[in-house]
Protein backbone atom coordinates (compact mmCIF):
# COMPACT_ATOMS: atom_id res chain seq x y z
CA UNK A 1 0.00 0.00 0.00
CA UNK A 2 1.87 3.33 -0.92
CA UNK A 3 0.30 6.39 0.65
CA UNK A 4 0.77 9.87 -0.60
CA UNK A 5 1.86 12.76 1.03
CA UNK A 6 -0.34 14.81 2.52
CA UNK A 7 2.01 17.83 3.37
CA UNK A 8 5.00 19.02 2.65
CA UNK A 9 7.67 18.52 4.75
CA UNK A 10 7.24 21.24 7.79
CA UNK A 11 9.53 23.83 8.04
CA UNK A 12 12.73 23.05 10.96
CA UNK A 13 11.48 23.57 14.55
CA UNK A 14 7.70 23.17 13.95
CA UNK A 15 8.01 19.57 15.49
CA UNK A 16 6.37 18.98 18.84
CA UNK A 17 8.10 16.27 20.60
CA UNK A 18 8.23 14.19 24.17
CA UNK A 19 9.96 11.81 25.44
CA UNK A 20 9.31 9.01 28.02
CA UNK A 21 11.41 7.22 30.84
CA UNK A 22 10.63 4.60 33.17
CA UNK A 23 12.05 4.54 36.83
CA UNK A 24 15.73 2.52 37.37
CA UNK A 25 15.98 -0.39 39.72
CA UNK A 26 20.10 -0.40 40.15
CA UNK A 27 22.39 2.89 40.73
CA UNK A 28 24.01 2.57 37.41
CA UNK A 29 20.55 2.43 35.73
CA UNK A 30 19.68 5.52 38.02
CA UNK A 31 23.01 7.55 36.62
CA UNK A 32 21.89 6.28 33.38
CA UNK A 33 18.54 8.06 33.28
CA UNK A 34 19.67 11.42 34.71
CA UNK A 35 22.53 12.05 32.15
CA UNK A 36 19.85 10.99 29.34
CA UNK A 37 17.27 13.68 31.00
CA UNK A 38 20.25 16.18 31.05
CA UNK A 39 21.15 15.64 27.68
CA UNK A 40 17.44 16.06 26.39
CA UNK A 41 16.38 19.30 28.37
CA UNK A 42 18.14 21.68 26.14
CA UNK A 43 15.41 19.95 23.31
CA UNK A 44 12.59 21.68 25.32
CA UNK A 45 10.09 19.00 25.10
CA UNK A 46 6.41 19.17 25.43
CA UNK A 47 6.76 16.87 28.68
CA UNK A 48 8.29 14.03 29.69
CA UNK A 49 6.35 11.12 31.06
CA UNK A 50 7.66 8.42 33.79
CA UNK A 51 5.56 5.41 34.03
CA UNK A 52 4.29 3.28 36.51
CA UNK A 53 5.16 -0.34 36.78
CA UNK A 54 2.90 -3.25 36.66
CA UNK A 55 0.13 -3.23 39.57
CA UNK A 56 2.13 0.12 41.12
CA UNK A 57 5.03 -1.11 42.23
CA UNK A 58 7.35 1.31 41.04
CA UNK A 59 4.98 4.33 42.68
CA UNK A 60 7.43 5.87 44.76
CA UNK A 61 10.27 5.46 42.24
CA UNK A 62 7.77 7.12 39.64
CA UNK A 63 6.95 9.95 42.25
CA UNK A 64 10.30 11.06 43.17
CA UNK A 65 11.46 10.86 39.45
CA UNK A 66 8.36 13.18 38.63
CA UNK A 67 9.36 15.77 41.45
CA UNK A 68 13.18 15.52 40.86
CA UNK A 69 12.50 16.54 37.25
CA UNK A 70 9.51 19.46 38.53
CA UNK A 71 12.08 20.97 40.81
CA UNK A 72 15.53 20.32 38.92
CA UNK A 73 15.03 20.51 35.12
CA UNK A 74 13.06 23.27 33.19
CA UNK A 75 11.18 20.10 31.28
CA UNK A 76 7.13 19.49 32.42
CA UNK A 77 6.59 16.09 34.14
CA UNK A 78 3.41 13.74 33.32
CA UNK A 79 3.53 11.71 35.92
CA UNK A 80 1.67 7.93 34.47
CA UNK A 81 -1.00 6.92 36.85
CA UNK A 82 -3.09 3.12 37.17
CA UNK A 83 -6.04 1.96 38.28
CA UNK A 84 -4.31 -1.65 39.28
CA UNK A 85 -4.08 -2.68 43.10
CA UNK A 86 -5.01 1.06 44.61
CA UNK A 87 -8.63 1.95 45.86
CA UNK A 88 -10.06 5.56 44.88
CA UNK A 89 -8.64 6.79 48.21
CA UNK A 90 -5.34 6.34 47.10
CA UNK A 91 -5.10 7.03 44.02
CA UNK A 92 -7.13 10.17 44.59
CA UNK A 93 -4.09 11.19 47.55
CA UNK A 94 -1.29 10.48 44.92
CA UNK A 95 -3.67 12.63 42.65
CA UNK A 96 -3.67 15.56 45.09
CA UNK A 97 0.07 15.46 45.90
CA UNK A 98 1.01 16.26 42.64
CA UNK A 99 -1.09 18.99 42.29
CA UNK A 100 -0.20 20.10 45.34
CA UNK A 101 3.81 19.95 44.15
CA UNK A 102 3.12 21.64 40.97
CA UNK A 103 2.71 18.91 38.51
CA UNK A 104 -0.14 19.45 35.90
CA UNK A 105 0.07 16.47 33.79
CA UNK A 106 -0.89 12.75 34.28
CA UNK A 107 -1.08 10.19 32.18
CA UNK A 108 -4.02 7.88 32.86
CA UNK A 109 -3.91 4.46 32.06
CA UNK A 110 -5.87 0.97 32.48
CA UNK A 111 -2.56 -0.56 34.06
CA UNK A 112 -1.54 -4.15 33.16
CA UNK A 113 -2.46 -7.10 35.96
CA UNK A 114 -0.26 -7.29 38.64
CA UNK A 115 -0.31 -10.63 37.17
CA UNK A 116 1.03 -9.36 33.74
CA UNK A 117 0.01 -9.29 30.20
CA UNK A 118 -2.14 -11.69 29.63
CA UNK A 119 -3.88 -12.50 32.72
CA UNK A 120 -7.47 -11.43 33.51
CA UNK A 121 -7.58 -7.99 34.93
CA UNK A 122 -9.93 -7.44 38.25
CA UNK A 123 -10.34 -4.09 39.19
CA UNK A 124 -9.69 -3.24 42.93
CA UNK A 125 -13.26 -3.23 44.50
CA UNK A 126 -12.45 -0.19 46.61
CA UNK A 127 -10.32 1.34 43.01
CA UNK A 128 -11.46 2.68 39.95
CA UNK A 129 -12.70 0.30 37.61
CA UNK A 130 -11.23 1.30 33.83
CA UNK A 131 -8.95 4.47 32.73
CA UNK A 132 -12.02 6.63 31.91
CA UNK A 133 -13.21 6.96 34.99
CA UNK A 134 -10.12 7.31 36.24
CA UNK A 135 -9.66 10.04 33.75
CA UNK A 136 -13.13 11.57 35.13
CA UNK A 137 -11.93 10.92 38.70
CA UNK A 138 -8.33 13.04 37.80
CA UNK A 139 -10.70 15.65 36.51
CA UNK A 140 -12.86 16.03 39.19
CA UNK A 141 -9.73 16.78 41.55
CA UNK A 142 -8.04 19.46 39.26
CA UNK A 143 -8.37 20.57 36.21
CA UNK A 144 -5.01 18.68 34.79
CA UNK A 145 -4.02 17.95 31.39
CA UNK A 146 -4.71 14.25 30.62
CA UNK A 147 -3.08 11.93 28.21
CA UNK A 148 -4.29 8.49 27.96
CA UNK A 149 -2.81 5.48 25.33
CA UNK A 150 -4.46 4.31 22.27
CA UNK A 151 -3.76 0.65 20.22
CA UNK A 152 -3.46 1.47 16.28
CA UNK A 153 -3.03 -2.37 16.02
CA UNK A 154 -5.78 -2.50 18.42
CA UNK A 155 -5.04 -3.33 23.15
CA UNK A 156 -4.70 -7.23 23.60
CA UNK A 157 -8.05 -7.48 25.03
CA UNK A 158 -9.97 -6.05 22.24
CA UNK A 159 -12.32 -7.43 19.82
CA UNK A 160 -11.87 -4.98 16.89
CA UNK A 161 -10.62 -1.36 16.49
CA UNK A 162 -13.74 -0.13 16.37
CA UNK A 163 -14.01 -0.99 20.18
CA UNK A 164 -10.59 0.55 20.42
CA UNK A 165 -11.89 3.36 19.06
CA UNK A 166 -14.82 3.49 21.25
CA UNK A 167 -12.67 3.29 24.20
CA UNK A 168 -11.03 5.89 23.28
CA UNK A 169 -13.64 8.15 22.82
CA UNK A 170 -14.99 7.24 26.42
CA UNK A 171 -12.06 8.71 27.41
CA UNK A 172 -11.84 11.66 25.42
CA UNK A 173 -15.53 12.40 26.82
CA UNK A 174 -14.64 12.04 30.39
CA UNK A 175 -11.67 14.39 29.45
CA UNK A 176 -8.77 13.00 28.26
CA UNK A 177 -6.97 15.85 26.08
CA UNK A 178 -4.12 13.40 23.65
CA UNK A 179 -3.73 9.93 23.04
CA UNK A 180 -0.39 8.72 23.13
CA UNK A 181 -0.29 5.61 20.84
CA UNK A 182 1.44 1.92 21.24
CA UNK A 183 4.64 1.78 19.68
CA UNK A 184 4.41 0.48 15.88
CA UNK A 185 7.14 -0.35 13.12
CA UNK A 186 4.19 -0.18 10.01
CA UNK A 187 3.41 3.81 9.73
CA UNK A 188 0.41 2.57 7.92
CA UNK A 189 -1.17 0.64 10.99
CA UNK A 190 -0.73 4.39 12.61
CA UNK A 191 -2.03 6.17 9.34
CA UNK A 192 -5.24 4.03 9.10
CA UNK A 193 -6.20 4.42 12.84
CA UNK A 194 -5.82 7.94 12.82
CA UNK A 195 -8.14 8.29 9.79
CA UNK A 196 -10.95 5.64 11.76
CA UNK A 197 -10.60 7.75 14.53
CA UNK A 198 -10.95 11.42 12.43
CA UNK A 199 -13.75 9.68 11.01
CA UNK A 200 -15.31 8.89 14.28
CA UNK A 201 -15.10 13.19 14.94
CA UNK A 202 -12.04 12.20 17.45
CA UNK A 203 -10.14 15.54 17.25
CA UNK A 204 -7.61 15.54 19.80
CA UNK A 205 -4.15 15.05 18.79
CA UNK A 206 -2.87 11.23 18.30
CA UNK A 207 0.54 10.95 18.92
CA UNK A 208 2.71 8.53 17.68
CA UNK A 209 4.56 5.92 20.22
CA UNK A 210 8.43 5.98 18.53
CA UNK A 211 10.43 2.76 20.18
CA UNK A 212 13.94 2.79 18.96
CA UNK A 213 15.03 -0.66 18.74
CA UNK A 214 18.19 -1.15 20.64
CA UNK A 215 17.49 -4.66 21.62
CA UNK A 216 15.24 -6.90 18.87
CA UNK A 217 14.69 -9.72 21.05
CA UNK A 218 13.82 -7.44 24.06
CA UNK A 219 11.40 -4.98 21.89
CA UNK A 220 9.77 -8.23 20.17
CA UNK A 221 9.28 -9.89 23.15
CA UNK A 222 7.62 -6.26 24.27
CA UNK A 223 5.60 -6.01 21.27
CA UNK A 224 4.24 -9.66 21.82
CA UNK A 225 3.19 -8.64 24.99
CA UNK A 226 1.68 -5.19 24.08
CA UNK A 227 -0.18 -6.71 20.75
CA UNK A 228 2.14 -4.82 18.21
CA UNK A 229 3.21 -6.45 15.12
CA UNK A 230 6.80 -7.01 14.27
CA UNK A 231 7.11 -7.38 10.59
CA UNK A 232 9.51 -9.81 8.28
CA UNK A 233 11.77 -6.76 7.03
CA UNK A 234 12.16 -5.78 10.81
CA UNK A 235 13.57 -8.81 12.01
CA UNK A 236 15.55 -9.82 8.76
CA UNK A 237 17.53 -6.23 9.45
CA UNK A 238 18.62 -7.53 12.72
CA UNK A 239 18.99 -11.15 11.90
CA UNK A 240 23.07 -12.48 12.80
CA UNK A 241 23.58 -8.61 14.61
CA UNK A 242 22.92 -10.12 18.66
CA UNK A 243 26.88 -10.49 19.42
CA UNK A 244 27.78 -7.24 16.85
CA UNK A 245 26.55 -4.07 18.98
CA UNK A 246 28.19 -1.47 16.77
CA UNK A 247 26.17 -2.56 13.79
CA UNK A 248 23.19 -3.27 15.55
CA UNK A 249 23.45 0.70 16.98
CA UNK A 250 23.71 1.66 12.90
CA UNK A 251 20.48 -0.08 11.89
CA UNK A 252 18.45 0.66 14.36
CA UNK A 253 19.32 4.29 14.08
CA UNK A 254 18.96 3.92 10.41
CA UNK A 255 15.21 2.03 10.96
CA UNK A 256 14.11 5.32 13.39
CA UNK A 257 15.15 7.74 11.34
CA UNK A 258 13.48 6.02 7.69
CA UNK A 259 10.13 5.50 9.99
CA UNK A 260 10.08 9.33 11.38
CA UNK A 261 10.59 11.02 8.17
CA UNK A 262 8.12 8.93 6.48
CA UNK A 263 5.49 10.08 9.22
CA UNK A 264 6.70 13.73 8.58
CA UNK A 265 6.11 13.27 4.91
CA UNK A 266 2.20 12.17 5.76
CA UNK A 267 1.83 15.32 7.86
CA UNK A 268 2.84 14.25 11.19
CA UNK A 269 4.93 16.95 13.57
CA UNK A 270 4.34 15.52 17.02
CA UNK A 271 6.30 12.61 18.10
CA UNK A 272 6.44 10.43 21.98
CA UNK A 273 9.33 8.71 22.04
CA UNK A 274 10.25 6.00 24.04
CA UNK A 275 13.91 6.01 25.07
CA UNK A 276 14.63 3.39 26.93
CA UNK A 277 16.77 5.90 29.52
CA UNK A 278 18.89 6.63 26.64
CA UNK A 279 19.25 9.55 24.61
CA UNK A 280 21.63 8.98 21.70
CA UNK A 281 19.17 8.15 19.19
CA UNK A 282 16.28 10.35 20.76
CA UNK A 283 18.75 13.29 20.28
CA UNK A 284 19.97 12.32 16.64
CA UNK A 285 16.48 12.17 15.51
CA UNK A 286 15.33 15.37 16.96
CA UNK A 287 18.67 17.06 15.51
CA UNK A 288 17.29 15.79 11.81
CA UNK A 289 13.86 17.31 12.61
CA UNK A 290 15.64 20.87 13.28
CA UNK A 291 14.87 20.17 17.02
CA UNK A 292 18.30 21.44 18.22
CA UNK A 293 19.57 23.28 21.52
CA UNK A 294 19.42 27.12 21.07
CA UNK A 295 22.90 28.20 20.71
CA UNK A 296 23.44 31.67 22.58
CA UNK A 297 25.06 33.99 20.45
CA UNK A 298 28.91 35.14 20.37
CA UNK A 299 29.57 38.86 20.86
CA UNK A 300 31.87 39.51 18.12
Amino acid sequence: MSIEPRHPLSPKGEFVISYEFFPPKTPEMETQLWASVKRLEPLHPRFVSVTYGAGGTTRERTHAIVLRIARETGMKPAAHLTCVASTREETDRIIRAYWEAGVRHIVALRGDPPGGVGSPFMPHPLGYPSSSHLVRGIKAIADFEISVSTYPEGHPESRSIDQDIDALKAKIDCGATRAITQFFFENEVYLRFLERARARGITIPIVPGIMPVRNFKQVSGFAKKAGASVPAWLADRFEGLENDQETHAIVAAATVVEQVMDLVKNGVNEFHFYTNNRADLVFGICHLLGVRPVREKVEA
